[in-house]
């Protein structure tokens, strides 16, 4: 048997065939101190340019304590009583007669005490001035369509077609009949044909009587006259 293929394997020795482990291993080595100081040198230079990290102040401080007067107790009062039921009502069984009749009741009968007195009689009459004579019914204007046509007719017509008008306050003096006895201008429309013919239009007047209880009476009494254009 041959030895010359032994012989020729034997004479490489073992590194004749070196692979690329074998190569890894020996270098592993150099790249293992070639990191840690590759590490130590990005930490030195870290620490030696990083900032200076500083813990913020989270402290806080506490305000004095106040002490607080409590209220004084209040006593509650107790409940009202409750109150008692009204008793129900009965039905009386009185009988009322049907036949019931009321006195008529007449001034005659029942004379007031307070009665003014009547008017002292003035020098030159009651009626020639406006004076206050007591009454406790007011006399009414009976004919007031009539008195709107007088109004009418004895409105001046030189102020109607100029569309002048106004108002006259008149005072009336009325007789125990209600009939107009005088008349006299209280306050003035301000145009002389007003205030005349606001005096015809007085005379032309018709009132109930006056009365003082169940008297009748004579009195002032006071009305304002208007005369106005309707357009």
């Amino acid at each position: 048997m041959s030895t010359e293929p032994t012989e020729i394997q034997n004479a490489g020795g073992p590194d004749a065939f070196e692979t690329a482990n074998d190569r890894l291993k020996k270098s592993f080595g150099s790249w293992f101190w070639g990191s840690m100081m590759a590490a130590v040198l990005v930490h030195f230079v870290v620490m030696a340019f990083w900032p200076n990290l500083r813990a913020a102040d989270v402290s806080f401080t506490m305000e004095d304590m106040e002490a607080v007067d409590l209220p004084p107790e209040i006593e509650i009062p107790p409940p009202p009583e409750q109150i008692q039921r009204p008793a129900n009502p009965v039905v009386s069984e009185a009988t009322i007669d049907d036949d019931v009749t009321i006195a008529p009741t007449t001034f005659e009968d029942n004379e007031p005490d307070d009665l003014p007195p009547p008017p002292t009689a003035q020098e030159g009459g009651i009626g020639d001035e406006p004076t206050f004579t007591p009454f406790t019914v007011a006399p009414e204007v009976r004919n007031r369509d009539e008195i709107g046509r007088v109004l009418q007719r004895e409105y001046p017509s030189t102020l109607r077609d100029a569309g002048i008008g106004g108002t006259v306050v008149m005072h009336f003096f009325i007789n125990e009949e209600g009939v107009v006895e005088n008349t006299l201008v209280d306050e003035s429309s301000g145009h002389t044909a007003l205030d005349q013919a606001a005096e015809r239009v007085a005379m032309a007047f018709e009132f109930t009587p006056a009365l003082n209880r169940d008297q009748r009476v004579p009195v002032w009494i006071q009305i304002p006259i208007t005369f106005q254009t309707t357009r």
